[in-house]
């Protein structure tokens, strides 16, 4: 069976196991799971060697909530089983965050490394013109975003096409999220993924469900291994070591690093990006292979690279007690099964991974009411905070250092409230999991939170009359 096909089945099979604990009408449980629609879009480009023809995919799995949101991927791998399998678990992770969207995927059949920024502009530009034609993109019906093989440079030329063919829509930047700051991007989209990664944990660790693993001590204490230092697992990585933990293990495609006392990630991503000649390395890292690095000692394992690298198979090497979900579908549901079997306790990919779409939410907002955030409080905040500080010295008759005095006066910036928004999405999302979990003694925090998700979706299809 293809790793496309395989996710697909996973993903199904997750299902599954909630549907047989809820106990729903077999019809409205075939509503759910089905994928509305699947789009295959086939267009060509005229580029320097002459017309080349792509295929690509957007699916929507539901409309109970519209937009329905996604991302747009670019791999020479990706497939319609993979796509659809994609916008379901975006159906999922939505309604775990409580955003109000329904779940959509894309993809492009691309290796974007093989082409020029200018013809990779064309063809981009070329595949949004078709999808628009299909009302596939547009700021009241589907809003992509970025993933795998797409980031900021995509996002703004599909906006720009998208305005380019509704001159007269005043949201047309709102067509999409992960934009660059200039148009209509907020700041701190780049690194919601993996910093989500890191609130997830902390929530986790915030929880009486540390007590249900061997896990001992606080987060900042544990030892942990990433699998693929890409968006994801660089920015989850760096948030976590800017909160004193420990990363000594990284997993990368050619070439593996550990440390037990801990790994430069900032020094390893800049080598990886620039040289990567393993005898170049510095940084006092142990070259490894993958399968060395996953059998590591360690606290924590992060997989963060694509679906299906955790299987029935490998998953025996891994000695984590605890595993958090940074890419989509990177457990296969049968090493989900053997490693919920040990007792591992597996933190899921469709709560643990939806700070991107959280945060393409805010980016959403902002774009209809045509404001950044904190434009109206911040300099009043400012005024308000210094005027408190006065009272303060006034009263006590003590300086406070000028230094500390500037950062308490600050204002909010976006970034601030954008973390902020995150950090409470994330906690938010997490307790309301664990005490369902913790008062139906569900078999894994996985199943809960499809339970928790699917509950959510009777309740939109039975408001609509379905």
């Amino acid at each position: 069976m293809s790793a496309d096909n395989l996710f697909l089945k996973s993903i199904s099979k997750m299902f599954n196991n909630a549907i047989e604990i809820l106990d729903i009408d077999k019809g409205l449980a075939n509503q759910i799971k089905s994928c509305n629609s699947t789009h295959t879009i086939r267009f060509g480009v005229k580029l320097d060697k002459g017309i080349k023809v792509f295929t690509g995919w957007r699916a929507v799995h539901s409309e109970h909530l519209e937009p329905v949101k996604g991302g747009i991927r670019y791999s020479p791998a990706v497939s319609a089983s993979e796509v659809e399998a994609m916008a379901a678990l975006m159906t999922f992770k939505n309604a775990v965050i409580d955003v109000p969207f329904g779940g959509s995927k894309g993809g492009l059949k691309i290796d974007p490394s093989k082409y020029s920024e200018e013809d990779l502009e064309k063809i981009t530009r070329r595949f949004t013109e078709e999808l628009v034609k299909r009302g596939l993109i547009s700021p009241s019906l589907n809003v992509p975003a970025p993933d795998m093989g797409t980031g900021k440079k995509e996002m703004a030329w599909i906006a720009d096409e998208y305005k380019r063919l509704n001159p007269h829509d005043i949201n047309a930047f709102a067509c999409v999220t992960g934009k660059p700051e200039n148009m209509g991007g907020v700041d701190g989209r780049t690194e919601a993924t993996g910093r989500g990664i890191f609130f997830a944990l902390r929530a986790f660790f915030n929880s009486v469900d540390v007590k249900k693993t061997k896990i001992k001590g606080p987060l900042k204490s544990q030892k942990i291994v990433i699998e693929g230092l890409g968006k994801v697992g660089f920015f989850a990585a760096r948030a976590l070591t800017e909160h004193g933990s420990k990363i000594v293990g990284i997993i990368e495609k050619d070439v593996s690093f550990f440390n037990a006392k801990g790994l430069n990630v900032q020094g390893i991503k800049d080598w990886l990006d620039n040289s990567g000649d393993v005898k170049d390395c510095p940084f006092g890292a142990d070259i490894k292979t993958k399968d060395e690095v996953l059998a590591s000692d360690c606290d924590i394992f992060i997989p963060a690279a694509t679906e299906g690298t955790v299987t029935e198979q490998n998953q025996e090497q891994i000695k984590a007690k605890v595993i958090c979900e940074a890419a989509n579908g990177p457990l296969t549901s049968r090493a989900d099964h053997y490693l919920n079997e040990r007792g591992v306790l597996i933190i899921p990919d469709l709560y643990a991974n939806a700070g991107g779409v959280a945060v393409s939410y805010f980016e959403w907002v902002r774009n209809l009411s045509h404001m950044r955030f904190g434009r109206m409080e911040k300099r009043r905040k400012e005024y308000e905070n210094a005027s408190l500080i006065n009272l303060i010295e006034s009263s006590t008759g003590s300086r406070i250092p000028t230094n500390k005095k500037l950062l308490l006066s600050k204002g909010r910036t976006e970034l601030d409230l954008v973390r902020s928004g995150l950090e409470d999405m994330m906690f938010e999302a997490y307790e309301n999991m664990s005490e369902i979990w913790n008062s139906n003694d569900y078999p894994s925090l996985r199943t809960t939170a499809y339970i928790y998700s699917i509950k959510k979706l009777i309740e939109s299809y039975k408001s609509i009359g379905i």
